[in-house]
C-alpha cells in the first residue's frame, strides 16, 4: 500500500532566538520562536509523515502545552516520528519540501538540510528534495514575520 501525507507549519521570526531550519543553525539577526526551537521545516515534514501514515499531527504527539519537550531539538522530534511510522510498518519513498522566507538565504545550507533528513529518517539522500522560494515581498513572509514550509511524503508499507 502507498500513501501520502502533506504537511505546512509557520513560525515567526523574533530577536533572541536562533534560527534553525532543517537542523541547521543558519546565521540570522532573528530566530524563529516556538515552544521547541521551533524548526519550521522538520515540523512540516513531521507532519507529513504523521498524515500519511494516518496518525494524527505533530500537536498530537508533542503538545505544545508539554514542559518536557520545551525547546526540544526537532531533530528529536522527527527520529521520534520515524519511531512511529515503523511502528506501523511504513518507510518513506521520498520527501519533498519548500521554505518558504525572503530571508535567510537557504541556498549554502540545502546540502546540510538534506543530509540531516536522511539521517534522521534512515533513507537514503537522493529520496529527499528540498526547496525554497520567496513571496515576492508579499505577506507576513515577505514582510520577514515569520518562516513557513511545507511538505509532502510518500510512504509504502513494508
Amino acid at each position: 500500500m502507498i500513501k501520502v501525507g502533506q504537511g505546512f507549519d509557520v513560525h515567526q521570526l523574533v530577536k533572541g532566538r536562533k534560527c534553525i531550519i532543517g537542523g541547521v543553525d543558519i546565521p540570522f539577526h532573528k530566530g524563529l520562536e516556538g515552544h521547541s526551537d521551533a524548526d519550521v521545516l522538520l515540523h512540516a515534514i513531521a507532519d507529513a509523515i504523521l498524515g500519511a501514515a494516518g496518525l494524527g499531527d505533530i500537536g498530537k504527539h508533542f503538545p505544545n502545552t508539554d514542559p518536557l519537550i520545551r525547546d526540544i531539538n526537532s531533530r528529536e522530534i522527527l527520529k521520534k516520528v520515524i519511531l512511529l511510522l515503523q511502528q506501523k510498518k511504513y518507510s518513506i519513498v521520498n520527501i519533498d519540501a519548500t521554505v518558504i522566507c525572503e530571508l535567510p538565504k537557504l541556498a549554502p545550507y540545502i546540502d546540510q538540510i538534506k543530509k540531516n533528513i536522511a539521517l534522521d529518517c534512515n533513507i537514503n539522500i537522493d529520496q529527499i528534495n528540498i526547496k525554497a522560494t520567496t513571496t515576492e515581498t508579499l505577506g507576513f513572509t515577505g514582510r520577514g514575520e515569520g518562516i513557513a514550509a511545507q511538505a509532502i511524503c510518500l510512504v509504502e508499507s513494508n
